[in-house]
């Protein structure tokens, strides 16, 4: 198969890549290897980490118009209180962690009605579920990738080739250079950096689910590795694993978590701001995805939560480049089993209901797990902690680039590691996305659309949430339909200054913000 842009991974950047190729005239051929499109908000089931501006600046268009359809989803087809339906800034799970929590499957159909004219008009084509097992290059060009899926395999092939895989599964397929885990500091100068690289010690990865409270025992089926995890502790965890107690993640003081099913709030009174409070107080609203007083009289017999919680962080070791990384996912998939079966037993929630039908899965848990660090790309430029820290850069603000392609702002947020690390959370100042972490130092039509960008371990714990990724995707996806038009490439767009400039125009005539306004990080 031919296109004029291959994208391997239908995640967020994934999407937003296809999208930006798209409204620009071109052909992409798009594979995804899980049911769903979307990645983390969907196929992961995280609802979306986004930071305190998100209503009014700091995303994309395109991403603003994700958000928006979401919200319009549930106004056309949902019943919602008429003081749900008029509320602006509607946030139908009433959830903490993000000013709009909502069901997977919403996401899912939104993204689908976003690319559905392009899939109609035959510019796009949408392989699913395909993944990459092999490549072929010729010197420093990706000439094609070969897919996956179905029982059969498909060479795909085209001038821009664009890696939007979880893991930056077609970096080693490529002979692409790339790093993984921990830079040391005699690399970075990074201060929460080790002396010694560590490319084994990576962000936990989580498989999450979602689960309601309801009348009756649904308790499921004792785990065959229950005991194990039962008795579980990292040491710096201040009890087990399988606890309501564990390290505060800016502090690192051990902190009990309350848990209350279905508590009597009002979802609509809920101010999702992680500038002032994280919400990760009481977990079943911390990210609940469904609130039962947003909807009419009856509609939800509970409320519904996602389960992305600190217990559900596999420790174990890594999933990627290890000879064992299935055994790996399949053992997060059994702690996440264990969480439930403990807190419907031990915990006494026999009401806890799996709902996999939430989901989208089999078994009950996420498609796919929740990948929180990617192989990273040896880049043009790798951004570091002291590009963006707030310790480090204080009111400076974070590093403006001048070859700019977007905004993102997070804390610096690392969960404890598979090399035994307790959470790293550094305040961060808003932040800009540069063009040179977006490419390659050596190859030249291979190019990033994912968390497998130019960021260093810590950095990416800012990098990683989801409008940075899509905006990433969109940025990149912008510069392979850039460079077909001009008929250049991407390492010369950046070293040119007119067309480093009228790349930028193009994205910000397409609603990419380039830079941040006055406003202070956290």
């Amino acid at each position: 198969m031919k296109a004029d842009a291959v994208v391997v991974g239908g995640g967020l950047g994934g999407v937003a890549a296809a999208l930006a190729l798209l409204r620009a005239g071109r052909t992409v051929l798009l594979s995804e290897e899980h049911p769903w499109l979307g990645g983390q908000l969907t196929s992961q089931a995280v609802p979306p980490d986004e930071h305190s501006w998100v209503e009014r600046f700091g995303v994309t268009a395109s991403y603003r118009a994700l958000r928006d359809g979401i919200r319009q989803y549930y106004r056309d087809h949902y019943p919602l209180t008429a003081a749900a339906r008029a509320k602006r800034e509607l946030n139908p799970g009433g959830g903490h962690v993000s000013r709009l929590c909502h069901e997977p499957r919403v996401a899912v159909a939104v993204i689908e009605s976003m690319l559905a004219p392009y899939r109609g008009s035959g510019r796009l084509r949408v392989l699913q579920p395909y993944r990459p097992i092999a490549a072929s290059c010729d010197g420093d060009r990706v000439s094609a990738v070969l897919l996956s899926g179905e029982g059969r395999e498909v060479w795909a092939s085209a001038p821009f080739i664009l890696d939007a895989t979880e893991t930056g599964e077609l970096l080693p397929l490529t002979g692409t250079e790339y790093v993984t885990g921990f830079e040391s500091q005699a690399d970075t100068d990074e201060p929460s950096a080790p002396a010694e690289a560590q490319p084994l010690n990576m962000q936990a990865v989580s498989v999450c689910f979602a689960i309601d409270h309801v009348d009756g025992d649904h308790t499921i089926d004792k785990p065959e590795t229950y005991d194990f995890w039962r008795e579980y502790q990292p040491p710096f965890w201040g009890d087990r694993l399988l606890s309501w107690r564990c390290p505060h993640p800016r502090t690192l003081e051990i902190m009990e978590r309350a848990f209350t099913p279905n508590p009597d709030d009002d979802p609509l009174l809920v101010e999702a701001d992680q500038r002032v409070n994280p919400g990760d107080g009481n977990l079943w609203t911390f990210r609940r995805i469904a609130a039962r007083r947003t909807f009419t009289e009856g509609a939800y017999a509970s409320d519904i939560t996602l389960v992305n919680w600190p217990m559900i962080d596999y420790l174990e070791g890594p999933v990627i480049d290890v000879p064992d990384a299935e055994q790996h996912l399949k053992a997060a998939r059994e702690l996440s089993r264990s969480v439930l079966y403990w807190m419907q037993t031990e915990a006494g929630f026999p009401g806890l209901r799996l709902r996999g039908d939430v989901t989208g899965s089999a078994d009950g848990l996420a498609q796919a797990p929740y990948i929180r660090e990617s192989r990273r790309i040896k880049a043009l430029y790798t951004v570091v902690e002291q590009d963006l820290s707030l310790a480090v850069r204080g009111d400076k603000g974070a590093v403006s680039y001048p070859d700019s392609v977007g905004v993102g702002m997070y804390r610096i947020d690392l969960h404890p590691s598979t090399g035994g690390d307790n959470y790293i959370d550094v305040a961060s100042s808003p932040f800009e996305i540069p063009l040179g972490a977006l490419i390659p130092r050596r190859a030249t039509n291979l190019l990033p659309a994912s968390k497998n960008i130019g960021t260093t371990h810590i950095t990416n714990g800012a990098y990683r949430l989801h409008p940075v990724e899509w905006n990433i995707g969109e940025a990149v996806g912008a510069l392979a339909a850039f460079c077909l038009d001009r008929e250049t490439t991407p390492h010369a767009v950046r070293e040119s200054e007119s067309l480093l400039a009228d790349f930028q125009h193009r994205l910000t005539r397409d609603g990419v913000e380039l830079r941040w306004p006055d406003v202070t990080g956290y």
